[in-house]
Protein backbone atom coordinates (compact mmCIF):
# COMPACT_ATOMS: atom_id res chain seq x y z
CA UNK A 1 0.00 0.00 0.00
CA UNK A 2 2.84 2.40 0.81
CA UNK A 3 4.39 1.83 -2.63
CA UNK A 4 1.06 2.59 -4.31
CA UNK A 5 0.69 5.82 -2.35
CA UNK A 6 4.27 6.79 -3.22
CA UNK A 7 3.65 6.12 -6.90
CA UNK A 8 0.50 8.24 -6.93
CA UNK A 9 2.32 11.04 -5.12
CA UNK A 10 5.22 10.83 -7.58
CA UNK A 11 2.95 11.18 -10.61
CA UNK A 12 1.03 13.99 -8.94
CA UNK A 13 4.24 16.00 -8.48
CA UNK A 14 6.38 14.84 -11.41
CA UNK A 15 4.79 17.07 -14.03
CA UNK A 16 5.26 20.14 -11.85
CA UNK A 17 8.91 19.31 -11.30
CA UNK A 18 9.51 18.51 -14.98
CA UNK A 19 8.11 21.84 -16.07
CA UNK A 20 10.26 23.70 -13.56
CA UNK A 21 13.61 21.99 -14.02
CA UNK A 22 13.65 21.38 -17.77
CA UNK A 23 15.18 24.09 -19.96
CA UNK A 24 13.30 25.83 -22.74
CA UNK A 25 15.21 25.68 -25.99
CA UNK A 26 15.14 27.90 -29.03
CA UNK A 27 14.95 26.42 -32.51
CA UNK A 28 18.72 26.50 -32.89
CA UNK A 29 19.01 24.30 -29.80
CA UNK A 30 20.42 27.01 -27.52
CA UNK A 31 18.78 27.35 -24.12
CA UNK A 32 17.46 30.33 -22.28
CA UNK A 33 16.28 30.57 -18.68
CA UNK A 34 13.16 32.61 -18.00
CA UNK A 35 12.39 34.32 -14.69
CA UNK A 36 10.34 31.45 -13.27
CA UNK A 37 13.11 28.94 -14.00
CA UNK A 38 15.60 30.98 -11.97
CA UNK A 39 13.58 30.70 -8.78
CA UNK A 40 13.12 27.11 -7.61
CA UNK A 41 11.33 28.27 -4.47
CA UNK A 42 8.54 27.00 -2.22
CA UNK A 43 8.17 23.23 -2.30
CA UNK A 44 10.21 22.74 -5.49
CA UNK A 45 13.61 22.03 -3.83
CA UNK A 46 12.07 19.40 -1.54
CA UNK A 47 10.10 17.76 -4.39
CA UNK A 48 13.17 17.80 -6.63
CA UNK A 49 15.31 16.17 -3.94
CA UNK A 50 12.69 13.61 -2.95
CA UNK A 51 11.81 12.36 -6.41
CA UNK A 52 14.36 13.30 -9.06
CA UNK A 53 17.54 12.85 -7.03
CA UNK A 54 17.10 9.13 -6.18
CA UNK A 55 15.39 8.39 -9.51
CA UNK A 56 18.03 9.96 -11.76
CA UNK A 57 20.86 11.94 -10.20
CA UNK A 58 22.23 10.03 -7.20
CA UNK A 59 24.06 7.22 -9.06
CA UNK A 60 25.83 9.79 -11.24
CA UNK A 61 26.82 11.81 -8.17
CA UNK A 62 28.50 8.75 -6.67
CA UNK A 63 30.35 8.15 -9.94
CA UNK A 64 31.53 11.74 -10.29
CA UNK A 65 32.59 11.93 -6.64
CA UNK A 66 34.65 8.76 -7.07
CA UNK A 67 36.40 10.26 -10.11
CA UNK A 68 37.18 13.44 -8.19
CA UNK A 69 38.42 11.50 -5.18
CA UNK A 70 41.08 9.83 -7.37
CA UNK A 71 42.55 13.29 -8.00
CA UNK A 72 43.01 13.89 -4.25
CA UNK A 73 42.07 17.60 -4.47
CA UNK A 74 42.35 19.99 -1.56
CA UNK A 75 39.93 22.63 -2.83
CA UNK A 76 36.87 21.85 -4.99
CA UNK A 77 34.34 24.21 -6.53
CA UNK A 78 30.93 22.85 -7.46
CA UNK A 79 28.67 24.85 -9.76
CA UNK A 80 24.91 24.26 -10.23
CA UNK A 81 24.91 22.28 -6.97
CA UNK A 82 21.11 22.20 -6.70
CA UNK A 83 19.95 20.33 -3.61
CA UNK A 84 23.45 19.01 -2.99
CA UNK A 85 23.46 15.40 -4.16
CA UNK A 86 26.99 15.68 -5.60
CA UNK A 87 28.08 17.85 -2.68
CA UNK A 88 27.07 15.13 -0.22
CA UNK A 89 28.73 12.42 -2.29
CA UNK A 90 32.00 14.38 -2.42
CA UNK A 91 31.92 15.22 1.28
CA UNK A 92 31.62 11.52 2.09
CA UNK A 93 34.51 10.49 -0.18
CA UNK A 94 37.13 13.22 -0.55
CA UNK A 95 40.32 13.15 1.49
CA UNK A 96 40.18 14.53 4.99
CA UNK A 97 40.97 18.22 4.90
CA UNK A 98 39.60 18.78 1.40
CA UNK A 99 37.32 21.81 1.19
CA UNK A 100 34.21 22.14 -1.00
CA UNK A 101 32.58 25.37 -2.14
CA UNK A 102 29.09 24.47 -3.38
CA UNK A 103 27.41 27.13 -5.50
CA UNK A 104 24.15 27.54 -7.36
CA UNK A 105 22.34 30.40 -9.06
CA UNK A 106 19.29 29.67 -6.93
CA UNK A 107 19.45 30.51 -3.22
CA UNK A 108 16.40 28.43 -2.13
CA UNK A 109 18.01 25.31 -3.61
CA UNK A 110 21.23 26.03 -1.70
CA UNK A 111 19.28 26.69 1.51
CA UNK A 112 17.60 23.31 1.14
CA UNK A 113 20.93 21.60 0.36
CA UNK A 114 22.57 23.10 3.44
CA UNK A 115 19.69 22.08 5.70
CA UNK A 116 19.62 18.62 4.12
CA UNK A 117 23.31 18.00 4.84
CA UNK A 118 23.69 17.20 8.52
CA UNK A 119 26.73 14.94 8.37
CA UNK A 120 29.78 15.33 10.56
CA UNK A 121 31.68 16.51 7.46
CA UNK A 122 29.44 19.56 6.96
CA UNK A 123 32.16 21.86 8.28
CA UNK A 124 34.23 21.26 5.13
CA UNK A 125 31.46 22.72 2.91
CA UNK A 126 30.88 26.39 2.13
CA UNK A 127 27.53 27.20 0.50
CA UNK A 128 27.50 30.28 -1.74
CA UNK A 129 25.06 31.72 -4.27
CA UNK A 130 26.92 32.29 -7.54
CA UNK A 131 26.44 32.43 -11.30
CA UNK A 132 28.65 29.87 -13.04
CA UNK A 133 29.14 32.38 -15.87
CA UNK A 134 30.51 35.06 -13.51
CA UNK A 135 32.19 33.26 -10.63
CA UNK A 136 33.08 35.46 -7.63
CA UNK A 137 36.45 33.80 -7.04
CA UNK A 138 40.04 34.76 -7.85
CA UNK A 139 41.95 33.16 -10.71
CA UNK A 140 43.58 29.78 -10.02
CA UNK A 141 41.69 29.09 -6.79
CA UNK A 142 40.59 25.45 -7.15
CA UNK A 143 42.06 22.05 -7.92
CA UNK A 144 38.78 20.80 -9.39
CA UNK A 145 35.60 22.41 -10.73
CA UNK A 146 32.68 19.97 -10.77
CA UNK A 147 29.24 20.37 -12.32
CA UNK A 148 26.59 17.64 -12.41
CA UNK A 149 23.92 18.17 -15.08
CA UNK A 150 24.19 21.95 -15.05
CA UNK A 151 26.24 23.04 -18.06
CA UNK A 152 23.38 22.47 -20.52
CA UNK A 153 21.41 25.17 -18.67
CA UNK A 154 24.10 27.85 -19.08
CA UNK A 155 22.70 30.52 -21.44
CA UNK A 156 26.32 31.16 -22.57
CA UNK A 157 28.09 27.82 -22.32
CA UNK A 158 31.43 29.09 -23.64
CA UNK A 159 31.49 31.75 -20.92
CA UNK A 160 30.69 29.11 -18.31
CA UNK A 161 33.60 26.99 -19.51
CA UNK A 162 35.90 30.03 -19.55
CA UNK A 163 35.02 30.80 -15.94
CA UNK A 164 35.68 27.21 -14.89
CA UNK A 165 39.09 27.35 -16.55
CA UNK A 166 39.87 30.76 -15.04
CA UNK A 167 39.37 29.63 -11.44
CA UNK A 168 41.29 26.36 -11.89
CA UNK A 169 44.86 26.09 -10.67
CA UNK A 170 47.48 25.00 -13.23
CA UNK A 171 46.83 21.32 -13.86
CA UNK A 172 43.36 21.55 -12.30
CA UNK A 173 40.47 19.69 -13.89
CA UNK A 174 36.88 20.52 -14.84
CA UNK A 175 34.69 17.44 -14.49
CA UNK A 176 31.04 17.50 -15.51
CA UNK A 177 28.11 15.39 -16.63
CA UNK A 178 25.65 16.51 -19.29
CA UNK A 179 22.54 15.20 -21.02
CA UNK A 180 22.81 13.39 -24.33
CA UNK A 181 20.13 12.80 -27.00
CA UNK A 182 17.06 11.11 -25.54
CA UNK A 183 17.38 8.42 -28.22
CA UNK A 184 20.47 7.26 -26.31
CA UNK A 185 18.49 6.74 -23.08
CA UNK A 186 15.46 4.44 -23.12
CA UNK A 187 14.69 5.18 -19.48
CA UNK A 188 14.32 8.94 -20.00
CA UNK A 189 12.18 8.44 -23.11
CA UNK A 190 9.89 6.01 -21.27
CA UNK A 191 9.44 8.39 -18.34
CA UNK A 192 8.69 11.30 -20.69
CA UNK A 193 6.08 9.29 -22.58
CA UNK A 194 4.50 8.05 -19.36
CA UNK A 195 4.18 11.58 -17.97
CA UNK A 196 2.70 12.80 -21.23
CA UNK A 197 0.05 10.07 -21.07
CA UNK A 198 -0.84 10.93 -17.46
CA UNK A 199 -0.90 14.69 -18.14
CA UNK A 200 -2.10 14.92 -21.78
CA UNK A 201 -3.23 18.53 -21.39
CA UNK A 202 -0.10 19.63 -19.51
CA UNK A 203 2.83 17.42 -20.60
CA UNK A 204 6.41 18.10 -19.44
CA UNK A 205 7.70 21.23 -21.10
CA UNK A 206 10.67 19.72 -22.86
CA UNK A 207 11.97 21.30 -26.03
CA UNK A 208 10.53 20.48 -29.46
CA UNK A 209 14.17 20.58 -30.59
CA UNK A 210 16.13 17.29 -30.28
CA UNK A 211 15.52 16.23 -26.70
CA UNK A 212 18.21 15.17 -24.31
CA UNK A 213 18.90 12.40 -21.84
CA UNK A 214 21.97 11.51 -19.81
CA UNK A 215 25.56 10.64 -20.50
CA UNK A 216 28.91 11.29 -18.86
CA UNK A 217 31.32 13.69 -20.54
CA UNK A 218 35.04 13.87 -20.00
CA UNK A 219 37.09 16.70 -18.51
CA UNK A 220 39.60 19.31 -19.49
CA UNK A 221 42.71 20.30 -17.60
CA UNK A 222 43.88 23.84 -17.01
CA UNK A 223 47.41 24.66 -18.12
Amino acid sequence: MRDHRSARELFRNANRVANVVSPRCQRDGSSFVDTSDKLFAGSIPEIYDRYLVPLIFEPYAVNVAARINKLAPSHVLETAAGTGVLTRAMAARLPQGARIVATDLNQPMLDYAKARHSGADRERIEWKQADAQALPFPDQSFDVVACQFGVMFFPDKVQGYKEARRVLKPGGQFIFTVWDKISENDFAETVTQALASVFPHDPPGFSPAPRTAITTKTRFAAT
